[in-house]
């Protein structure tokens, strides 16, 4: 098969369009020729793109799969560039982390902000995914650095502590537990929530401390940061379950929420940085492992 990114940038244009003059008009074609590069991809596919009708193009079923398969090519090929401009302005690395909810939306940002202050020439990718995928990426060496919460983690990783936090209880102002030193999870489940959204490492965490106890969780809504957590909870929505280090941040609200001790061991969420055992990581990475621990050490201060 012969075609080339000119043609697939085409096709979709068109398939959009419904129209080959207008589709070519945007590839920047002439009709002409964005006819004759049409045909003959259709020739190298030895299939037919469009039905031809009186009112435009139509894709058939080839069309609509090769659509959707274009686009991903096209997506890709915007990402490559993307990930390679950095390059052309002195950037000469670029580390992959991936970070569990808690960690990304509290000590991460600062500690990644002095970081990067500190070597200009580097760029980092963070993503935010569940412990368990962290563990996972790392092991098999699709990434080399990963900060999760979960200790006792499967074999193939080290694990360096981070940061120590917990998981605490908040309650609206004058809520019937904002007098409590400290509760008990089963004390607090006939109450509604307020929870980070679905797939979230926290969400799936205290659904499962939940399903332990045989209940359910009422859930008013779902939102997608603590710091959203901690608003509606002010606001008088439900309770929550934030980390510590995410209910100080949010010290300054207008309605602050009141924190509330959660008397269970399993609220103890220390965090870790998590790399491949005897791995020899390379000098970027390196420095950012050598910085977040910088940043463990002085938080312990």
């Amino acid at each position: 098969m012969h075609y080339d990114l000119t043609d697939l940038r085409l096709f979709v244009a068109i398939a959009e369009e419904r129209n080959l003059t207008r589709g070519a008009a945007r590839a920047y074609l002439a009709p002409s020729s964005a006819s004759h590069r049409l045909r003959r991809l259709e020739e190298a596919l030895n299939t037919s793109l469009f039905d031809r009708q009186t009112r435009g193009l139509a894709l058939t079923r080839a069309g609509e799969a090769l659509l959707r398969n274009a686009r991903q090519v096209l997506a890709s090929i915007e990402q490559m560039h993307a990930n390679l401009s950095p390059f052309a302005t002195g950037i000469r690395g670029h580390v992959s982390l991936w970070a569990n909810t808690h960690a990304t939306h509290t000590f991460l940002p600062d500690d990644l902000a002095g970081f990067l202050k500190r070597h200009p020439q580097v760029s980092v990718s963070l993503e935010e995914r569940t412990s368990a995928e962290i563990v996972v990426a790392v092991a098999n060496g699709e990434i080399e650095v990963g900060v999760l919460a979960d200790s006792g983690t499967g074999a193939g990783v080290d694990l360096v502590p981070y940061r120590q936090d917990r998981l605490v209880l908040i309650v609206p102002a004058g809520h019937a537990l904002a007098g409590r030193d400290h509760v008990g999870f089963a004390e607090v489940l006939d109450h509604a929530f307020v929870m980070l959204h679905a797939g979230s490492a926290i969400h799936t965490f205290t659904m499962n401390a939940a399903a332990a106890l045989g209940r359910h969780l009422d859930v008013r809504i779902q939102v997608r940061s603590f710091e959203a957590v901690c608003r509606m909870v002010g606001a008088g929505v439900g309770i929550g379950l934030v980390p510590r280090g995410a209910a100080l941040q949010v010290a300054g609200l207008t309605e602050p929420p009141v924190v509330v001790e959660l008397d269970e061991p399993w609220a103890q969420r220390d965090l870790q940085i998590c790399v491949r055992k005897d791995a020899v990581l390379s000098g970027f990475a390196a420095a950012l492992v050598a910085h977040l621990r910088q940043g463990a050490e002085a938080g312990l201060r």
